[in-house]
């Protein structure tokens, strides 16, 4: 059976809404590492407004593909130890 490409906008939209406010920056203010930490959440962040967007535009498959984007960076940056999270389920720990 196909996926539902409108079911599954809506599911990785709140996944990365989610990952958004669960990702706390771990590295210690004013380092280097903050600064990294500070580029993934916002590049995360422009892909999640890029797929409301895409949403607001009948656009599900660039929306999707926003949200994934957006996750993955967060989800980088969680392996790197840019992100404090214990999620297992929005993170891969």
């Amino acid at each position: 059976m196909a996926a539902d490409l409108n079911e599954k906008v809506k599911r990785y939209e709140r996944l990365l809404r989610e990952a958004l406010e669960k990702a706390k920056f771990a590295p210690i203010p004013q380092s280097h590492m903050y600064k990294a930490a500070s580029d993934y959440h916002n590049m995360a962040s422009s892909y999640y407004k890029d797929g409301l967007h895409f949403v607001e535009c009948d656009d599900p498959v660039n929306a999707l593909v926003c949200f994934s984007y957006g996750h993955a960076w967060l989800d980088a940056g969680a392996r790197m130890g840019l992100f404090d999270v214990d999620d297992d389920v929005l993170f891969t720990i």
